[in-house]
């Protein structure tokens, strides 16, 4: 998702692939999510790095209210539209870096959100600042939750997620090592912050899931992480969808995802 330091990755067609095609969540992980922020029908949430509402949405539907806050505006854009089908009159979308936030806090002269959620756009964002800010405007008592849905799909250690590897490393001409805030460090980095913010009470919560991806969707999941600059078009397109296909052999392409919640409270 996109995040403080993201601005223009995640426009246009990249942003319409985000919308159709990143992975969601199950049940399970909302209602781990919701129990582990002590959630209801009155909560407020805010939810960072909201991008075209993956998460909000669905907390949306268990909570009061949810204000989505992106920095992209085609992301918000399509949010509003999703929100829109979904008959979600609860939300609300803020354009706005992770940067900016603490102008809510002024805004409101007190904290206005009972928990805030940040899922997969953390390591967009200036992570210590950004926890100290939360703790302004998060009520006592109240929680965050950082929610990492999967590792990236072409660093998984499966034969379709390696072909895929091979398959962008020759396209990008570079090596894709980036874990996006999955990774043990990344994670322990993130559990200090929080509770050098002032969030002490901080646990893991894990939720395991499979899916079977299509071509269709391996793909289209593929261009939305990618920059406006490097998605293929045109001719272009048809040759590297044509390759990928060749490498990743018969779909489906099953997928174990471990989603993870790293949940604080103060």
């Amino acid at each position: 998702m996109a995040g403080g330091n993201s601005t223009g990755a995640f426009t246009g067609e990249v942003a319409e692939h985000y919308a159709r095609f990143r992975r969601g969540y199950p049940p399970a992980v909302l209602d781990r999510l919701a129990a582990a922020l002590g959630l209801d029908g009155g909560s407020r949430v805010l939810d960072i790095g909201c991008g075209t509402g993956q998460l909000t949405l669905p907390l949306a539907a268990r909570t009061g209210s949810v204000l989505g806050v992106d920095v992209e505006a085609d992301m918000l854009r399509l949010a509003r539209r999703a929100a829109l089908d979904a008959g979600a009159a609860n939300t609300a979308w803020l354009l706005s870096s992770d940067r900016e936030l603490g102008a809510l806090a002024g805004l409101t002269g007190a904290p206005a959100f009972d928990a805030a959620t940040i899922g997969q756009a953390l390591h967009w964002m200036d992570v210590p600042a950004l926890f100290a800010t939360l703790r302004r405007l998060v009520r006592p008592g109240g929680g965050v939750a950082v929610v990492t849905n999967g590792e990236p799909q072409w660093l998984l250690d499966v034969p379709w997620s390696r072909a895929l590897r091979t398959h962008l490393e020759v396209w990008l001409g570079q090596p894709l090592t980036a874990r996006c805030g999955t990774g043990p460090d990344a994670q322990r980095a993130y559990r200090q912050a929080l509770a050098a913010a002032g969030f002490d009470r901080v646990g893991d919560h894990v939720v395991d899931h499979r899916e079977e991806l299509t071509f269709a969707q391996l793909v289209g999941s593929v261009y939305s992480a990618m920059s406006p600059g490097t998605i293929p078009v045109g001719a272009a397109r048809a040759s590297f969808e044509q390759r990928l296909r060749a490498a990743l052999g018969a779909e489906p392409y099953p997928e174990d995802v471990r989603v993870t919640l790293l949940v604080a409270r103060s």
